[in-house]
């Protein structure tokens, strides 16, 4: 089972047969373990899946972004051309806020594309920054100088809501956020709105609230954004 499937007391309650719970990756905070070992209900995990994966996703979100390529690929299947020019990554500051295991690896590609990489944590080990080639910065700093933030931080009490209305008015008009995190770390309203007012660069998202992202979801038809179905 997947940490989007919670499992707290009153659920655990109401399976009286249960013995065995097995998660993906080594700990799952949707799991109330004191009322499982309460009931003796052993709680599993796997070793964490593949740390490449989602980062190399996020580079993937990041070019389609910055390129446009889902729209030139509709466009040039629709018999047109070449409606945009893109952006360039090389000499552009990359903000990577978590900078854990999937944050490292991201940071690490942004620095081989010539990129002017900086991070933020609450508990960012600034020696380890370094050895990356990466520069220590205050929130603000990161929110306010970055051309492209993304985010790889877990999902906790501390880190729900973490870019809000007030972290999505520092950057710049022309700012791109990347969310291969898990989704209520931003606040899903807020960034519908920068979007709309054209505040915000754009948004490349694979973490929806709801999963799968309902039919009439505001995010269908929100611009500019690229959408994958949680494919980290």
């Amino acid at each position: 089972m997947r940490e989007r499937t919670p499992f707290p007391a009153e659920v655990l309650d109401q399976l009286p047969n249960l013995r065995l719970l097995v998660t993906t990756g080594p700990t799952n905070a949707a799991i109330d373990t004191a009322a499982a070992a309460r009931q003796g209900i052993v709680v599993s995990g796997t070793r964490p899946a593949g740390l490449t994966s989602t980062a190399e996703l996020t580079w993937g979100l990041l070019h389609a972004l910055t390129r446009s390529l889902p729209a030139e690929d509709r466009n040039l299947r629709a018999g047109g051309w070449q409606q945009t020019v893109g952006r360039d990554l090389h000499g552009a500051r990359l903000g990577v806020i978590g900078l854990g295991n999937v944050g490292s690896r991201v940071a690490q590609v942004g620095v081989a594309f010539g990129m002017d990489v900086v991070a933020w944590s609450a508990h960012l080990d600034p020696g380890h920054a370094k050895t990356l080639g990466v520069t220590p910065v205050s929130k603000q700093e990161l929110l306010t100088t970055s051309d492209v933030v993304t985010l790889h931080v877990r999902l906790s009490p501390c880190t729900a809501g973490l870019i809000g209305a007030a972290e999505l008015a520092l950057m710049r008009p022309d700012t791109l956020l990347i969310n291969t995190s898990r989704a209520p770390v931003v606040d899903e309203q807020a960034l519908l709105a920068a979007l709309h007012a054209a505040t915000l660069g754009g948004a490349a998202l694979d973490v929806h609230l709801t999963e799968p992202l309902p039919t009439d979801s505001p995010w269908r038809s929100a611009p500019p954004t690229v959408l994958a179905p949680h494919l980290g």
